[in-house]
């Protein structure tokens, strides 16, 4: 296996990691299991990548940041918005 083989199978699994969280978390509305710190770091850790990626001018890096950046975005964003309504029914009286 080459270098470049092993660099974009790594890629595409890592950009490619979110989206079942995602997903799920779309159909389910729940997040109470998702800590709000993992897709923020994640988010921050994306970003600063695909930032390095544009001062050394490299395109596959980049690329490869956009979709977990995404994901991430919208997992964190998910969390504030379904995070209330899980508190909510988790404090129903039974």
């Amino acid at each position: 296996m080459t270098a470049t083989t092993i660099g974009l199978v790594a890629g595409t699994l890592t950009s490619i990691a979110a989206i079942p969280q995602v997903l799920k978390t779309l159909q389910t509305r729940h997040v109470r299991d998702i800590s709000i710190w993992q897709p923020l770091l994640l988010s921050f850790g994306v970003a600063l990548w695909m930032m390095y990626g544009f001062l050394i001018s490299d395109l596959p890096l980049i690329l490869a940041n956009i979709t977990p950046l995404v994901c991430n975005v919208i997992l964190t964003a998910m969390k504030l918005r379904y995070g209330r309504e899980d508190r909510l029914i988790s404090e129903e009286p039974l």
